[in-house]
């Protein structure tokens, strides 16, 4: 059984900064890839940003330039920098992996983006 969890969100203030992990209980070589996605209330579930296994990054246009992801393979764990956190980017983020024709999901974490 394959586990996600997250761990970092919280309540910032707009302009201000968090960082979010998500520790696998497995070696996160066997992900081809791994990412972040976030659902906002009364949303869809929508992608942030992606690492694949080569260290090529993307990201939604809406987090470009504020959002950063990163590994650390000897930690099996996936980093979400945000900064520059909007109201906007209040949402449940969960983690993702992806191994083959399987996905894997963390169960979320709550970031709420509040004056």
């Amino acid at each position: 059984q394959v586990q996600l969890v997250e761990s970092g969100g919280g309540l910032v203030q707009p302009g201000g900064s968090l960082r979010l992990s998500c520790s696998t209980s497995r070696s996160i070589f066997n992900f081809n890839a791994m990412g972040w996605y976030r659902q906002a209330p009364g949303k869809q579930r929508e992608w942030v940003a992606t690492i694949t296994s080569g260290d090529s990054t993307n990201y939604a246009d809406s987090v470009k330039g504020r959002f950063t992801i990163s590994r650390d393979n000897a930690k099996n764990t996936v980093w979400l920098q945000m900064n520059s956190l909007k109201p906007e980017d209040t949402a449940v983020y969960y983690c993702w992996g992806g191994s083959g024709l399987s996905s894997y999901w963390g169960q979320g974490t709550q970031v709420t983006v509040s004056s």
